[in-house]
């Protein structure tokens, strides 16, 4: 890896691990087997939106000719958001890619992911799926998004309906995760969810 990636990597890592938010808590940022090319950040999710109190992982590749180009970012831990993809962590953010500049550093890259969980972008999605349902449906994209924070980002907090609908789905045969992802592609509405797996 280029030198000046590496140097820029370093000081920036000890800015993130020094910085307010990080002695708040609100995120953090490890180095992988000692490495200055793979990092794994974790972000908060923010109060006041279905995050909140869910602890979200990122995986974190500098490329050698940072920081002249952005970082690639991806959601480790699965997430119900217009703007990263449920299915591989994919983000769709434009300091990601063209509006990237290299004034920009990792602490810039995990603020603006928080307040992406605080201000999604619908018309500019990653998961169309989700986008349609945060845009027709507000109150069962909340559901959802708050279900998965519980689930895979240990937020507290429980839906028992939730639960009790899975449930229904299993016992057809299906998997947890395929009864999970069905109603959440499906606004929770159980005959759509079971058309749509026997689809």
């Amino acid at each position: 890896m280029a030198n000046i990636a590496v140097a820029r990597v370093k000081r920036e890592f000890k800015d993130v691990v020094k910085s307010e938010e990080a002695i708040t808590n609100q995120f953090k940022l490890e180095l992988i087997d000692d490495s200055f090319v793979r990092l794994r950040g974790e972000i908060a999710g923010p109060p006041e939106t279905p995050y909140e109190g869910g602890r979200f992982e990122l995986g974190i590749t500098i490329p050698e000719t940072y920081p002249f180009n952005p970082p690639r970012v991806h959601f480790v831990t699965k997430i119900w958001h217009p703007n990263i993809s449920s299915v591989t962590g994919a983000i769709c953010l434009d300091i990601l890619r063209e509006q990237w500049a290299a004034a920009m550093t990792l602490r810039t890259v995990l603020l603006s992911l928080q307040a992406l969980l605080q201000a999604a972008e619908p018309n500019d999605p990653q998961d169309a799926v989700v986008a349609r349902q945060y845009k027709e449906n507000p109150e069962a994209f909340r559901r959802t998004a708050r279900h998965w924070a519980t689930v895979y980002a240990g937020a507290p907090g429980n839906d028992p309906d939730c639960d009790r609908m899975i449930k229904t789905i299993m016992d057809m045969g299906f998997s947890r995760e395929q009864a999970r992802i069905a109603l959440s592609s499906c606004s929770w509405n159980v005959q759509r969810s079971i058309e749509s797996l026997f689809g």
